[in-house]
């Protein structure tokens, strides 16, 4: 990395000067001339920079590489330009930025292959960059299972919608801790309503479609006791394809359990 520093320097004060007289040439204005001529020189070492910086990370940089790049052909074409006559001077005005770009690349290309021997010693998840295949792929395969299943897909997508979408700008809705009373069995209501005469079960036997969307219930919104009714009918339509069950029976179900519970509850 040092030595690519330096030929960096070297690079860039060699055609800083051919790219000073081809400016100055062409606006005769001393100011200009500097600034404009250290354009191409500078953006190339911003490139190598972040290419460098994404490389760290098991990046492939392939943008930051092919700008830089970009910035070292726009060098050697002033340089050309600037150049003599034969292939001589060609050469003296050329090579500096050719070699520069050739150095920093691979230097770009060794960084980043050290980085991926280093994490998969370590034993780390390498963190891929989502190509555009993938994510139609992605979006695909949820179309398909759309079609498939849309009652589950749906509620698994507002599920989702809900945990990962801010509730306001820079805030997430916190997730509801789990107590002794959201430890779910599966297929058990027994599990949710311990210690429950069976009419505070609202009727549920463990092991019936019943049950298991009961068991659904808890698992999604908590304690069945503060279960809004209003949200009775919504989400009845919601899970009960998922377990198999007919929404108005889970609806009937869900609300005759929620109220005994709650008469229980205030007994």
């Amino acid at each position: 990395m040092v030595s690519l520093a330096v030929l960096a320097a070297a690079s860039a004060a060699v055609s800083y000067a051919a790219q000073y007289r081809m400016v100055f040439a062409a606006k005769g204005t001393a100011s200009v001339a500097a600034l404009e001529a250290a354009i191409p020189d500078v953006a190339a070492l911003i490139f190598a920079t972040l290419g460098i910086a994404l490389a760290l990370h098991g990046k492939r940089a392939i943008r930051a590489r092919v700008l830089n790049v970009a910035a070292v052909v726009t060098s050697v074409a002033m340089n050309v330009l600037a150049a003599g006559r034969g292939w001589r001077d060609l050469a003296i005005w050329a090579m500096p930025p050719v070699a520069y770009a050739l150095a920093s690349d691979t230097a770009i290309g060794v960084v980043r292959a050290w980085t991926l021997a280093r994490q998969k010693a370590l034993d780390e998840a390498l963190d891929d960059e989502a190509t555009p295949l993938a994510i139609l792929g992605g979006l695909l395969l949820w179309l398909l299972r759309l079609s498939l299943a849309p009652f589950s897909t749906l509620a698994g997508f507002r599920a989702w919608v809900i945990e990962e979408c801010p509730i306001a700008p820079g805030r997430r809705a916190r997730p509801v801790p789990p107590g002794p009373r959201t430890q779910v069995a599966p297929h058990s209501v027994k599990a949710i309503t311990a210690g429950l005469s069976a009419s505070r079960r609202g009727g549920a036997r463990a092991g019936t479609k019943t049950a298991q969307f009961l068991d659904l219930i808890v698992s999604r919104y908590g304690p069945l006791e503060d279960f809004p009714l209003a949200d009775v009918s919504r989400v009845s339509g919601e899970l009960a394809p998922e377990v198999g069950l007919d929404p108005g029976a889970a609806r009937s179900a869900l609300r005759r359990h929620v109220l005994s519970l709650r008469n229980g509850s205030s007994g």
